[in-house]
């Protein structure tokens, strides 16, 4: 069936459209803010940014995350997913408000960057409820349809959002009291998700009643525990592993690729100018958004004719060699192509491997399992930045990087392959 068909089909769901417009209008509001705190950070005409500042600035916000993400899981499973979708909006906006102030009392750079981790980490609570709960509102066999609608769109309300966030700074300015204005639009913004989730039942998104599950404190004095069971189920559904697993490379090189791209463009292309070298970032950031838009059309038709074993392998060979054509001239028109690539092939990969986890994985273990989903997203791309940090050099000009990059694709398209072959033939 087509993708247009199938959209239909998905949209047709009442609950599915209020999920579905839920996640529109969060990540159009953490694209704000996601813009707000990335010129706060990398691009402040006051500061001098090097690769192990943006290292550290990747890792304030999303490592500690990455650490506290298995207790997400716990609650996931045994909580009310709409009621989480309800109340997570009005304590992020309650944080966007208290970081507001503190940027715009100028107070010392880390008050602000403890208030933004906690604003990352409702957020990514929020993101997990969410993954959880699309099975509950689409049929099986409309699930890639879905994941390619549902996540992806979310992506690309997230460009838009970031978009909307530059022309913002435009009218606010690029100083502390512009990027107070930015976080406080972001939070008023995103408040209004929990209204549209609000409409939805609340015992509709599970998870369902489990008389065997044990309690939540015992959970939590056990949570290492419950996350290696977690780890255990997903290694006994191998594809589902093994296209999480590609999707975590994607995070390491795409992170390597980020941090790449702000220095360049931050000294190499413009000479310490930063403006232009937001400027220069905007433009990759929407040629990554096109093809991550791009990524809802091309993924249900590609998983049909090839399958998505197949698709993944593809994808992600081809993001390693354009990516090596692109970039390795350094010329600045490269930047914008290798975004709109690594924007394509990366949303490709993570269409699948959402699909493969919901498909394959159990109700039960599925919040754990996108607690796992979000360590390793997060996790490796704070990894990425580190060993960027390590062998960039001041101007971003590092052809190892790029080899790094361009070679990393098509290994993890081979080990993947080696996966999912073994897990077919044990199954016959």
């Amino acid at each position: 069936m087509s993708f247009v068909a199938d959209l239909r089909v998905v949209l047709r769901g009442r609950d599915f459209r209020r999920l579905f417009s839920t996640r529109l209008v969060s990540q159009f509001s953490d694209g704000i803010f996601q813009f707000g705190v990335t010129g706060f950070a990398f691009f402040s005409p006051e500061s001098q940014t090097t690769a192990l500042e943006v290292a550290a600035g990747l890792a304030v916000l999303l490592l500690p995350y990455s650490v506290l993400g298995p207790f997400v899981g716990v609650f996931i499973d045994r909580w009310s997913r709409r009621q989480i979708l309800v109340v997570a909006p009005f304590i992020r906006g309650t944080l966007l408000l208290v970081a507001a102030g503190l940027v715009a009392a100028d107070v010392p750079d880390a008050w602000f960057y403890g208030a933004a981790l906690a604003v990352l980490g409702v957020n990514r609570f929020f993101l997990a409820a969410l993954g959880a709960s699309l099975p509950h509102v689409v049929p099986p066999e409309r699930l890639i349809s879905a994941n390619a609608v549902v996540p992806t769109s979310g992506t690309v309300a997230t460009f838009i959002g970031a978009g909307l966030g530059f022309l913002l700074r435009e009218v606010f300015g690029g100083e502390d009291a512009g990027v107070a204005l930015l976080l406080v639009t972001s939070g008023v913004v995103f408040t209004l998700s929990a209204l549209v989730a609000r409409t939805m039942d609340r015992q509709l998104l599970g998870p369902w009643p489990d008389p065997n599950r044990p309690q939540a404190r015992q959970a939590l004095r056990n949570v290492v525990t419950g996350l290696a069971d977690g780890a255990k189920h997903l290694v006994r559904h191998r594809v589902a592993a093994a296209t999480m697993g590609a999707m975590a490379t994607h995070r390491f090189l795409f992170g390597m690729c980020t941090a790449l791209g702000i220095i360049l463009y931050r000294y190499y292309f413009t000479d310490g100018d930063a403006d232009a070298a937001l400027r220069g970032i905007g433009l990759v950031v929407v040629a990554a958004g096109v093809g991550t838009a791009l990524a809802v059309v091309v993924t249900p038709y590609a998983t049909e004719r090839f399958g998505i074993e197949r698709w993944v392998q593809i994808a992600l060979v081809a993001a390693g060699v354009l990516t090596a054509g692109l970039v390795l001239p350094f010329q600045e028109w490269g930047l914008p192509l290798a975004g709109f690539v690594l924007g394509l092939a990366g949303q490709s990969v993570k269409i699948c491997a959402d699909t493969t986890v919901q498909r394959d994985v159990e109700d039960i273990y599925r919040g754990r399992a996108f607690s796992i989903y979000d360590m390793l997203f997060n996790g490796m791309y704070v990894l990425a930045a580190a060993l960027s940090a390590a062998i960039l050099p001041p101007d971003g000009k590092s052809y190892a990087a790029v080899v790094i990059i361009s070679l990393g694709y098509p290994v993890a398209a081979f080990a993947y392959r080696m996966i999912t072959t073994r897990s077919r033939a044990d199954v016959v």
